[in-house]
């Protein structure tokens, strides 16, 4: 069922997006396999969110992507290590990267930066079994994804 809805979600962009998307979210599905991935198609973003739990506060790093472009977002991005300045944002808590696409992800300071933020999380994640998507919510209204 979640597939089906994420499906629908996705053909709200332009094909081009809607690609880069899943294979963004494919790339880090491969990265955390036992993680519980939340999804929320809210009012600015489509937002796929890797977690040690079903708790959103328990989320390690989130893929966001709107009509202009993708992100990888560390939930608790001020506490990650960054020693080659590439976590951009100025919350409280927040960071993120831009997402040029996959290759991105593969980048060693990329791949260093999630390991920080993996061994941050307050609840390791499970050590076998495979990850479960949920789809936490759908707003009714959102801005044009194309």
């Amino acid at each position: 069922m979640p597939e089906k809805q994420i499906a629908s979600f996705l053909a709200k962009f332009t094909p081009e997006m809607a690609a880069k998307i899943k294979a963004l979210r494919a790339a880090l599905r491969s990265q955390f396999p036992t993680a519980w991935e939340l999804v929320y198609d809210n009012y600015n973003f489509l937002v796929f969110g890797f977690c040690t739990t079903p708790r959103a506060s328990d989320c390690i790093v989130s893929l966001a992507a709107n009509s202009k472009g993708a992100v990888l977002s560390f939930y608790y991005g001020t506490s990650v290590p960054d020693p080659h300045n590439l976590l951009q944002g100025s919350g409280n808590q927040n960071r993120f990267i831009r997402l040029e696409g996959v290759a991105t992800l593969e980048m060693p300071e990329v791949r260093e930066l999630i390991a920080a933020a993996t061994a941050l999380a307050r609840t390791p994640l499970p050590a076998h079994g495979a990850g479960a998507t949920v789809i936490q919510s759908i707003s009714a209204k959102q801005r044009p994804r194309r």
